[in-house]
């Protein structure tokens, strides 16, 4: 794989190009988090009580914080690259320049990352907010670390389906099959305790599963000797995840 600084040249185009829809793009990054944590943090918590001691609440924004940088790294390389590619023919352009086809591909990732970073970010500010916080300043910067880990994972991920996709119908498959699935089976709302045997082994496939249980973690201060092995399936997931999707596109590309 042939990468180089002009990596960060297309993710500087990216950010010049944000900035005009940066307002809009804010509030869609808080849209769907927010509803999950109103209605089912306080609306639902009421009437769920505590889990370990802690109010429900406590034990949601964890989760929701990561998979607001799944949704968010994934909506960008699905909808958002399938767009440069096709209708914009941006990729045609920078191509086209000293920018090589892995140099774009890398760069929307990258791009794809810090919008989850962001999305993340904005999350844990109204969590603070509502009175949950990370459970120390150590903490909170190995939260930043988890977030770019699952952005780059899922934002590489979603390059893989866009490589595929023939139109923008082709994404409803990955969305509803794959990543609605994992919101409701990797432990975001509800432990994965009382669960069946079979779901809680089918859940630890889910990529999401590790990334909330390390979140969690963050936010109770409870390290288990078991997170290293968590952020290890990230880590190799994420490496060859990037890998194929990078060259998964660059074959589409240059054909």
């Amino acid at each position: 794989m042939n990468l180089s600084y002009r990596v960060g040249h297309v993710f500087y185009r990216n950010l010049v190009s944000y900035k005009r829809f940066i307002v809009p793009t804010f509030i869609a990054s808080l849209v769907q988090p927010l509803f999950y944590l109103i209605t089912f943090g306080i609306g639902m918590g009421a009437y769920v009580g505590q889990f370990g001691g802690k109010p429900y609440l406590d034990f949601l924004v964890p989760g929701v914080l990561i998979s607001s940088v799944m949704l968010s790294s994934s909506f960008e390389c699905l909808y958002g690259t399938f767009i440069k590619m096709i209708h914009e023919k941006l990729y045609d352009s920078l191509i086209a320049t000293p920018v090589s086809a892995e140099d774009a591909i890398a760069g929307d990732i990258s791009w794809a990352t810090f919008r989850g970073l962001v999305s993340g970010t904005l999350m844990m500010a109204v969590a603070m907010v509502m009175g949950v916080f990370p459970a120390s300043v150590p903490s909170l910067l190995l939260l930043f670390v988890l977030m770019i880990f699952v952005g780059v994972l899922f934002g590489s991920l979603a390059m893989i389906v866009t490589s595929f996709a023939p139109n923008f119908d082709f994404f409803s498959y990955y969305t509803e099959l794959i990543l609605t699935p994992m919101l409701f089976f990797s432990g975001v709302f509800f432990p994965l305790d009382n669960f069946p045997a079979w779901m809680k082994g089918f859940a630890q496939f889910l990529p999401l599963t590790h990334a909330v249980e390390i979140s969690r973690a963050v936010f109770s201060g409870v390290y288990k000797p078991g997170l290293a092995l968590n952020f290890i399936i990230l880590l190799v997931l994420e490496m060859i995840a990037f890998v194929v999707g990078v060259k998964r596109m660059k074959k589409r590309l240059i054909k």
